[in-house]
Formats: C-alpha cells, sequence, structure tokens
C-alpha cells in the first residue's frame, strides 16, 4: 500500500495538482490518512501543506464548475465534507502524534521470560 504523502506528493516533493472530481474525492481519503498517520514522513510541514493545497485546489475546481450545476453540487460535497474533516482537526479529535515528534508510536512490548 502506499503511503498518503506519496499519492499527494511527486518524487521531489511538489503537490500533485487534484483536477478531476475522482482526484479529490481520493484526495479527501488520502488527506484524511495523512492526518492520521504516524509515520516520519507525515511530519506537521507536510500534513499542514497537503491540507493548503487541497483546500487551493477545490476552490480553483469549484471556480471552474460554476456554471455546470451537477459538477458544482459534487465539488460542493467534498467541500462539505473538508470542511466536516478541519472541524475535526480543530476540535483536536484526529489524536496520531506527530511524526516529527520525540515519543514512540507505541511503547515497546516487554518479552516474555522463555
Amino acid at each position: 500500500m502506499q503511503l498518503p504523502k506519496e499519492k499527494m506528493f511527486d518524487k521531489s516533493g511538489q503537490w500533485i495538482k487534484l483536477e478531476t472530481f475522482d482526484d479529490f474525492d481520493n484526495g479527501l481519503s488520502e488527506l484524511i490518512d495523512l492526518w492520521s498517520s504516524t509515520s516520519k514522513t507525515a511530519t506537521k510541514a507536510v500534513k499542514e501543506s497537503a491540507l493548503a493545497h487541497f483546500k487551493e485546489d477545490l476552490e480553483a475546481a469549484a471556480l471552474e464548475w460554476v456554471d455546470n450545476r451537477a459538477k458544482s453540487k459534487k465539488y460542493a460535497a467534498i467541500g462539505k465534507e473538508l470542511t466536516e474533516f478541519e472541524e475535526v482537526l480543530n476540535e483536536g479529535s484526529i489524536t496520531a502524534p506527530l511524526a516529527d515528534s520525540n515519543s514512540p508510536a507505541a511503547p515497546a512490548k516487554a518479552k516474555k521470560k522463555a
């Protein structure tokens, strides 16, 4: 399984622009996975960058399709889901530790004596 960061950014670290509805639909899931990740590559800066780029691309897509009611509704639905996700972030409900933290992702288990 490919990490969300690798799908959202190219090998040089540049954001991969979202253009189609499927890009946004899949991208929102990837964004949520990224924010829930404890991977060392999922730093706070990467998470915030992905969120900012996603929002920027979504706004551009919504403006592009403003005259197409069907497509506009689809992008508005993604926008609503994004707003709900941001509310969860602001409430602190996503509790995965940031990858740049010094604490381990999970405590080590004690070895059983034989």
